[in-house]
């Protein structure tokens, strides 16, 4: 059983993607949750605190996300890569779509806020096609990196209907690192 603050947080979270961040309030999350009036104010004093631990929690979640889904060794093979990332992208558009969601809200109204694991996704992505002898891995990283971003809002608005074709993913992946 999740702690008070997380279940708050967590709660919060799914606020953001479902209202975005005017949709978070001390008294939505509360409502929300089920809690007490008050109970969110009593955990965080300000708006401006609850959005930052809102944040914290959307890192920690992507970093658990990340690392759950790294191997135990590095990709041997561009095809690795490939299919690691295709996997990602249809849990990320699947069953971690509100996560997502959240995450697109605070890239449009706080683009800062969500740019440290950006980075960190590109530089892993560009180090594992270095160790590849992948030509020009950094361009391809972000090339793959902005696929990903684009196909994400997508998958979750005009097409949020539509479930990911894995096929597709993949060999556009594959064209964008290789081609």
């Amino acid at each position: 059983m999740p702690d008070r603050r997380t279940e708050i947080l967590s709660t919060a979270l799914g606020l953001v993607a479902d209202q975005g961040l005017k949709g978070l309030t001390h008294r939505a999350v509360d409502a929300a949750a089920e809690l007490p009036l008050g109970t969110t104010s009593n955990y965080f004093r300000s708006r401006a605190a609850l959005v930052e631990a809102v944040l914290g929690r959307l890192e920690d979640l992507d970093l658990e996300l990340t690392q759950s889904a790294r191997p135990d060794a590095a990709p041997a093979t561009v095809d690795d890569i490939v299919a690691g990332l295709t996997a990602a992208l249809l849990a990320l558009a699947g069953e971690h779509a509100a996560l997502s969601r959240a995450r697109l809200s605070f890239s449009l109204d706080r683009p800062d806020a969500v740019s440290a694991g950006h980075r960190r996704l590109t530089l892993g992505l560009e180090q594992g096609l270095q160790a590849l002898g992948v030509p020009d891995a950094a361009r391809r990283a972000r090339a793959v990196a902005d696929y990903g971003d684009g196909l994400l809002l997508h998958a979750l608005t005009v097409r949020r209907d539509e479930p990911l074709d894995p096929d597709a993913t993949a060999t556009a992946i594959r064209a964008l690192l290789l081609g």
